[in-house]
């Protein structure tokens, strides 16, 4: 076995046995960088579904993706395909009401997770923020975008908010069917019907993955899991990038540990045009920890950052609907593919490699330099780390 082949298998064993979920071989993983290439495939494979469509999200907004997206699953549902779609309550509040009244009498059986103060007052801090779109069973999307205009174009302005997705064929989308089925249990629906087919998964490709889910309870769980050892696995290059970064301290020192035995770090933040203020100050409020340590942070200026994307040495990558904040590894509903796959993580590293471009370097003398109002904001952020 060749040190490359070594240093593979030893992080799969360690994620195996830490997260108790077993890897799968032959998937085929295709990138998808922003709106203009995500809504387009995932658009494509609704469309052409023949039996069953399954859809959960946080955020579904407005915008015209919202009514295409809305008319796309209401002609399959009329067409006798079986669709479901599950919305977070919260996430979705601005939805045009219209949109739903149109596919619910089209037949698209669309629930609510977790209305707020009403079906489940204790668990209304716990929101589904997963991703996941199933076709038939054997074609699967994952990653960070919500059906809104927002995350229309291709991240060139700051209307076009920047956003990776992952389509998968192959073994890992009954991972992903799994996470669906997970939180379509809590509508009291069944958890399948005779449209579900169960297909055996074919090998489509080379990429070996792992499917960790989140799950909003009391203690650690599988996503805090599959980051611990994937930032304990790096020993030349780390490279993240996440909408809203404020994890816990064990995290925290853990990844300024990185660049003392060696590793490069890199950390891609919003930049100007973050979506939420206070997310972004309790960043800002460990900037100089980060820098001090030897990451490298990087402020996103076109435009809203929004992908969920890490790499480590060229080799394995995670995508999903994770950040790395308390919020998301302590709180929500969860959902990230992990791959060993070194093409795969060439080509995020390349779109990575154009975000930096495009980005701002904080410079620790410089920032340091911030005035007193500034630091009063960061500080105002600690007490609420835990809920950003």
């Amino acid at each position: 076995m060749s040190a490359d082949d070594a240093r593979e298998h030893l992080l799969r064993r360690r994620l195996e046995v830490v997260i108790g979920t077993p890897f799968t071989e032959g998937n085929a993983l295709t990138v998808l960088r922003n709106g203009d290439q995500i809504f387009p495939a995932m658009l494509r494979a609704i469309r052409a579904a023949e039996a069953t469509v399954d859809l959960c999200t946080f955020v579904y907004w407005k915008g015209d993706i919202a009514v295409e997206f809305a008319e796309a699953m209401s002609e399959r549902a009329r067409a006798g395909v079986r669709v479901r779609l599950l919305i977070d309550a919260l996430g979705g509040r601005l939805i045009d009401k219209q949109l739903v009244t149109d596919m619910d009498r089209a037949g698209v059986h669309v629930e609510w997770f977790r209305k707020p103060l009403v079906k489940s007052p204790f668990k209304s801090n716990h929101r589904l923020h997963r991703k996941v779109c199933i076709v038939d069973g054997s074609i699967g999307f994952t990653g960070g975008v919500g059906i809104a205009e927002e995350w229309c174009g291709d991240a060139r302005n700051e209307r076009e908010w920047r956003d990776t997705h992952l389509r998968v064929e192959g073994p890992a989308v009954d991972g992903l069917q799994s996470a669906f089925i997970q939180n379509w249990a809590e509508t009291g629906s069944p958890l399948y019907d005779d449209q579900d087919e169960f297909p055996e998964q074919p090998q489509h490709g080379t990429s070996t993955v792992q499917i960790a889910r989140g799950s909003a309870s009391l203690g650690w769980d599988d996503m805090q899991s599959a980051f611990h050892v994937m930032l304990g696995s790096d020993s030349e290059r780390l490279r993240i990038a996440t909408a809203y970064f404020a994890p816990d301290e064990g995290f925290l020192q853990l990844l300024c540990a990185a660049p003392a035995r060696g590793v490069e770090v890199d950390l891609l933040l919003p930049g100007p045009h973050a979506d939420k203020r206070v997310c972004q100050l309790a960043s800002e409020a460990v900037y100089s920890r980060l820098v001090e340590a030897g990451i490298r942070v990087w402020n996103f200026q076109p435009s809203m950052m929004h992908a969920k994307v890490m790499t480590v040495d060229g080799y394995a990558s995670v995508v999903g609907s994770s950040n790395f904040n308390r919020r998301s590894l302590d709180h929500d509903e969860e959902v990230v593919l992990i791959a060993t796959d070194a093409d795969l993580t060439k080509t995020l590293d390349a779109h990575l490699d154009d975000d930096f471009d495009r980005s701002e370097l904080i410079d620790l003398t410089r920032w340091e330099s911030r005035g007193p109002a500034q630091r009063v904001l960061e500080t105002a952020t600690r007490p609420i780390r835990r809920w950003l």
